[in-house]
């Protein structure tokens, strides 16, 4: 019985193959143009996002507000969830781009940064506390005349 519906499924998963190969064909320039674009836009901006965080950041058990809101909560709102469409558009791009030419996991990260989720304070004080991106970071921030950023648990 299970011989039967072998070829079935062989022809289901190869017309899967065929319309992803059609998609490709279609939007592949596109694809590797967004690709491309996403890289030059975060290699630009890492280190002026870099520059910014604040010595300390990491040092803290729980997240501290760095301001005060000052804007309208039905504005907060609409900045709050059009940040995170954003970041889920780039986790998404990044998925992408693992099977596709471009910067993958770094989108992703840039994704996950921009969204807010419960534990995301947990997961960058995870990766920061990493010797080899905390010493990337750090080699950023001195190239901008930044003090290095204190580790977590400081």
């Amino acid at each position: 019985m299970a011989a039967a519906s072998e070829p079935a499924q062989m022809s289901a998963m190869q017309v899967m193959w065929a319309d992803l190969i059609a998609l490709m064909h279609d939007w592949g320039l596109w694809l590797a143009i967004g690709s491309v674009a996403i890289f030059v836009i975060g290699l630009i901006s890492t280190p002026f996002i870099v520059a910014r965080i604040p010595v300390d950041y990491f040092t803290h058990d729980r997240r501290r507000c760095l301001k005060e809101n000052l804007r309208h909560p039905a504005i907060e709102m609409i900045v709050i969830v059009l940040k995170n469409m954003l970041g889920l558009v780039l986790l998404l791009a990044g998925f992408i781009m693992l099977f596709t030419p471009g910067p993958g996991l770094i989108c992703m990260l840039i994704g996950l940064m921009i969204m807010n989720y419960p534990g995301k304070y947990r997961l960058e004080r995870w990766f920061i506390h990493r010797p080899l991106i905390l010493h990337a970071v750090n080699a950023m921030r001195e190239k901008r005349n930044q003090p290095p950023l204190l580790p977590p648990g400081t």
